[in-house]
Parts: C-alpha cells; structure tokens; sequence
C-alpha cells in the first residue's frame, strides 16, 4: 500500500483537455487509416509537408536563425506517421545536443571560427543572392564584383 501523500495545490483540469483533444485526433486518425486510399494520400501528404519542412530547416542550418528548429519540426512532422523517422528524430536530436555541449566547452578560439564559418555563409549566400549589387545600386556603388555571379 502506497503512503504517499498527494499535492491537492496541482490543478489537472486543464490535463483533460489535452487528454480529450488527443482522443478525438486518434479517433479522426482511425476513421483515416480505415479507408486504405484515404490513409496512403494522408501519408503521402505528410511525408511531402515533412520534406518540404525538413528541406528548409537544412537549407537554413549553417544561418543564424532556427534552422535547426525547423529541421526538427520537419522529422517531427513525418514523424507522425513513418517509424524511420521517429528513429531518425531521436537520433538527430541526441548528435545535436551532444554536439552543442561539445561546442560550449571549446575555447574563444574554437568558437570564434565557428562565428566566421557562419558570417561568411551568409556573406557568401547573399552575394550569389545579388543582395550586394542592388543594395549598392540603392547607395550609388556600382562594382562589378557586387553582383551576383549568376
């Protein structure tokens, strides 16, 4: 027999709104995967969203922002449905913070280059992007080597 005691301070109400919204989405869910063409187009459809989703948050990795949020919304999306990549999920996510704990150790140094390889991702993405040359245009500077080289 249990002799602990239970904290009356804790309020549960809103819990059992969560618990009921996640019921009616695994009876919505049932209802899909019941009907084998509406489950393989409802898949179909998260694995693209998930991909697009996944796809950004690479591509944004190396700037400053929330690539790496965006990457993880990504798999959590196709998550939802394809087993791989709940494993591929966890997988990320436990490199990730392995790696961020890693780099909080390093030395100014280390880090410092960590900041240069990102400043000059971005120099370099918004040269090819011709953001130099119209900005420059905007300001009067009209170098050749501001413009994209596309």
């Amino acid at each position: 027999m249990s002799t602990e005691k239970v904290d009356s301070s804790v309020d549960d109400s809103d819990l059992s709104v969560f618990q009921e919204a996640e019921s009616r989405w695994e009876r919505w869910r049932a209802g899909i995967a019941a009907r084998p063409t509406l489950n393989l187009a409802y898949r179909i459809g998260v694995g693209v969203v998930g991909a697009i989703v996944f796809a950004a948050g690479i591509v944004a990795i190396p700037y400053p922002g929330p690539g790496w949020l965006i990457v993880f919304a990504g798999l959590g999306i196709l998550a939802s449905e394809f087993a791989w990549a709940h494993r591929l999920l966890h997988f990320a996510k436990a490199r990730y913070d392995r790696f961020m704990e890693w780099f909080g150790k390093q030395s100014l140094f280390v880090k410092g280059l960590g900041v240069l390889f990102t400043t000059v991702i971005v120099l370099a993405t918004l040269w090819v992007l011709g953001t130099f040359g119209l900005i420059g245009t905007w300001v009067g500077l009209d170098y050749s080597w501001l413009e994209s080289p596309l």
